[in-house]
C-alpha cells in the first residue's frame, strides 16, 4: 500500500527556509507517511528549483499568489490526504504520531497545528496564543498552521480557494464544523513581525482579516499586504 499524505508547499524564492522545512519532513518519510512532495511555484528566481530537485519533488510552476499556487498543487498530487504547508514552517519533531492519530481516528475532518513562532521573546508567545486562541474558538487557523485535509474532502468543497490572500481564511470557512486541533505545531519564521514591528504587524494582519469578513476584495487586500514586496 503507498503512503498516503502528499505534502504540498507553495514557493516563491524560498531558498533561505525550505532546506528546515523540508528537513522536518524527514520524520513523515521514515514512518511511510509521506507519498510524495509538490512544490508549487510562483516565479522564483533563487535556487528554490535546485532544492525542490535535489530533494526528489514533483515540480509544478505557474503565476504567484499562494491560493491559486496551492491549487496547481493538489491538481498535481495523488495522495489521498494532502499536507499544506507554508515553506518557512517547520513541523516540530513529534508530528507523524499525531498525524497518524488523526488518518485513523478522524475521517471526513481536517486539522490544523499550533502556531509557534521561531523568535524568542514575549511578543512572539503573545501573538502566536492568539492565533492558536482564534483556531480553537472561532475555527480560523491561518496557513502557517499547517492543513492537513482528505483530498476527497477537498474535492468535495470545491477545492482550494485561488485567491491572493486569505485564502486560508476562505478554506477554514468552507470546513467550518470539520476542522479540528490536530496536535502538532508548526512552527513558523518570524521575518515579517521582526521587520516591520509585532504590534504593527499583527494590527495590520486583523484589519485585513476585518476587512474581508466585510467584504473587501482579497485583490486589494493583497496589494494592502504587500506593497512592495513578493509573498514567499
Amino acid at each position: 500500500m503507498r503512503a498516503p499524505i502528499s505534502v504540498i508547499i507553495p514557493v516563491l524564492d524560498a531558498e533561505a527556509g525550505l532546506p528546515a522545512t523540508l528537513g522536518a519532513l524527514g520524520e513523515g518519510l521514515e514512518a511511510g507517511l509521506i507519498r510524495e512532495l509538490v512544490l508549487s511555484d510562483g516565479g522564483s528566481r533563487d535556487r528554490t528549483r535546485d532544492i525542490a530537485e535535489s530533494a526528489g519533488a514533483v515540480w509544478t510552476e505557474g503565476a504567484p499568489g499562494r491560493g491559486a499556487q496551492i491549487a496547481r498543487g493538489v491538481a498535481a498530487a495523488g495522495g489521498d490526504w494532502l499536507l499544506i504547508l507554508h515553506a518557512d514552517t517547520v513541523l516540530e519533531t513529534g508530528w507523524t504520531a499525531a498525524v497518524q492519530a488523526h488518518l485513523t481516528q478522524a475521517s471526513g475532518k481536517a486539522a490544523h497545528g499550533d502556531l509557534a513562532f521561531a523568535a524568542k521573546g514575549l511578543a512572539p508567545r503573545l501573538v502566536a496564543g492568539w492565533a492558536n486562541l482564534r483556531s480553537r474558538l472561532l475555527g480560523l487557523p491561518y496557513g502557517d498552521q499547517a492543513l492537513l485535509i482528505e483530498a476527497a474532502l477537498l474535492e468535495e468543497l470545491g477545492g482550494y480557494p485561488e485567491l491572493p490572500l486569505m485564502e486560508d481564511v476562505a478554506m477554514a470557512r468552507k470546513l467550518r464544523g470539520r476542522l479540528r486541533r490536530g496536535s502538532f505545531t508548526a512552527l513558523t519564521s518570524a521575518r515579517r513581525y521582526e521587520t516591520e514591528g509585532w504590534l504593527r504587524r499583527g494590527s495590520k494582519n486583523l484589519a485585513l482579516l476585518l476587512r474581508y469578513f466585510c467584504g473587501a476584495d482579497p485583490h486589494d487586500l493583497a496589494r494592502a499586504y504587500r506593497p512592495s514586496r513578493r509573498r514567499s
